[in-house]
């Protein structure tokens, strides 16, 4: 007997099949630190609107779905680990151990 699993098995664990908790978490916190600012500072003109509008729309930009990753923040992470980590790859093929130490 042959099992197909669904290509979409991954998406029935996530929130309205795109969103993480954590995600939603970010979102909420980017929109409540801009409903406070906007409730607190005054909008006196458009770069300091602009300006409180930010943790809104950056969060937004984290948690936006991207296709062949989750979300931007996904890649964003993924960018970071594959600068900072070591880029010399040694070899471990089906003939790593038969190398002789002498030669």
């Amino acid at each position: 007997m042959n099992y197909l699993i669904p290509a979409n098995t991954k998406k029935g664990q996530l929130i309205l099949g795109i969103f993480r908790k954590s995600d939603l978490i970010l979102f909420a916190v980017g929109v409540l630190i801009t409903v406070i600012l906007l409730a607190v500072m005054p909008l006196t003109s458009t770069f300091v609107t602009i300006m409180i509008m930010c943790p809104a729309f950056i969060a937004g930009f984290l948690v936006m779905p991207v296709p062949y990753y989750h979300n931007m923040l996904n890649i964003i992470v993924e960018m970071y680990e594959f600068l900072t980590n070591r880029q010399t790859y040694r070899w471990k093929g089906w003939c790593y151990k038969n190398v002789q130490k002498g030669k």
